[in-house]
C-alpha cells in the first residue's frame, strides 16, 4: 500500500531543522507538484540546491528563527518549512508559488503520484501535499483572526493574541467490504461525485459521536440499503489525498441482499463473483488490497 515504503524509514516526529542542499523541497501549486521523470519513468523531486541554482532564493532557517518573521516575510523570502524525514533526507515545503518550472521539472497533478515509482518518493510527495495544504489553510486564528505562528516544540500553529492552538486535522473514515458468500459488493461513483472511475468499496467519514462500527452500518444502509453483521476490523491506511485515515472492515450481508442504490452518489452497485473481480494487486490503496484479499480467498483479517 501507499505507506509501505520499507526498507526506508518514515520519521514524522517534529523537529526544528534547517534545510541542506541535498534535502528535498516540495513546490506545490493548487493540486500540482513540481517533479520530473527520467527516461525510465523514475520519479525525481527537486532538491534545495537544484532550486537555488535555478535562480530561486530560499531561506533555510530553523523554526526558532521563523518565529521572528512575519507571514509576508516568509512568503517573499521563500521560507522552508520542515515537514518530515525519510531515512536521513529532510523534506520541506516552500510558500512561494512563483517558483517556476525549470530544466525537466514540471508541475504535475498530485493524483498522478498514485502511479509513480519509486513508491517511497511518491508517498513523500503526497504526504507533503497534505501538510502543505493544512499549513496554507491555517494562517489565521479561527477564534480572533490574528496571524498564527509556528510552535517551537510541536507541529502546531499558535495564536500569540488569544493563545489558540491549531493541530493538523485527520478525518477518520471507513472502507467496507460487504461479502455475500463468494460475492463482494462493488460500487462505482457518479461522475458528479468523484473523478475516480474504477470499482470501489463502500466508504464514508465517521460522524461526530459515532464508533467506526456504527459508521460501517450507517454507510452501508445509506448507500445500498443493506444490513450487515459480523463486522471485523482489517487494517488502516493514511490517505493524504483527502486528509483521511482509512479504517478497513469486512462484514457480511444480514438477510435480504437486494441492493437499493443511493443514485445521487453511486452510478453502480453490484454483487460480483469472486472469480470475476479485477486484479488490483498493483494498486496502492487499502480498497484494492481488501478486494485482492477476497479475490484470492485469503485470510480476510490480514497477516
Amino acid at each position: 500500500m501507499l505507506q509501505e515504503i520499507a526498507p526506508h524509514s518514515f520519521h514524522i516526529e517534529y523537529r526544528s531543522r534547517a534545510a541542506g542542499e541535498q534535502d528535498i523541497l516540495f513546490c506545490y501549486r493548487h493540486n500540482k507538484v513540481l517533479l520530473k521523470k527520467t527516461e525510465t519513468g523514475t520519479l525525481c523531486l527537486p532538491t534545495v540546491g537544484e532550486i537555488c541554482r535555478a535562480g530561486a532564493h530560499i531561506d533555510s532557517v530553523q523554526v526558532s528563527d521563523a518565529e521572528k518573521m512575519t507571514e509576508e516575510e516568509k512568503v517573499q523570502g521563500g521560507f522552508c518549512q520542515y515537514l518530515f524525514s525519510i531515512d536521513a533526507i529532510g523534506f520541506y515545503c516552500v510558500w512561494r508559488d512563483e517558483i517556476g518550472e525549470f530544466e525537466d521539472y514540471h508541475y504535475c497533478p498530485v493524483d498522478s503520484l498514485r502511479r509513480a515509482e519509486p513508491m517511497w518518493k511518491a508517498f513523500a510527495a503526497i504526504t507533503g501535499f497534505q501538510l502543505w495544504s493544512w499549513y496554507g489553510k491555517n494562517r489565521f486564528c479561527g477564534r480572533c483572526g490574528h496571524f498564527l505562528v509556528h510552535s517551537k516544540t510541536e507541529r502546531a500553529m499558535c495564536c500569540p493574541e488569544c493563545k489558540n492552538v491549531m493541530y493538523p486535522v485527520i478525518a477518520p473514515s471507513v472502507i467496507v467490504a460487504v461479502t455475500n458468500g463468494d460475492r463482494l459488493l462493488l460500487t462505482r461513483y457518479q461522475k458528479s461525485h468523484s473523478t475516480y472511475r474504477n470499482y470501489a468499496l463502500i466508504a464514508g467519514y465517521i460522524e461526530t459521536g459515532e464508533t467506526a462500527e456504527q459508521t460501517v452500518r450507517r454507510e452501508v444502509m445509506e448507500e445500498v440499503g443493506l444490513k450487515v453483521k459480523n463486522i471485523r476490523y482489517y487494517k488502516s491506511q493514511p490517505w493524504p489525498f483527502s486528509g483521511a485515515l482509512l479504517l478497513g472492515f469486512f462484514c457480511e450481508v444480514d438477510g435480504d441482499d437486494t441492493i437499493f442504490r443511493e443514485e445521487e452518489e453511486l452510478e453502480e452497485a453490484v454483487w460480483m463473483e469472486r472469480d470475476c473481480l479485477p486484479d488490483r494487486s498493483r494498486d496502492i490503496s487499502l480498497t484494492s488490497e481488501m478486494m485482492e484479499r477476497f479475490r484470492l480467498n485469503s485470510n480476510l483479517l490480514g497477516s
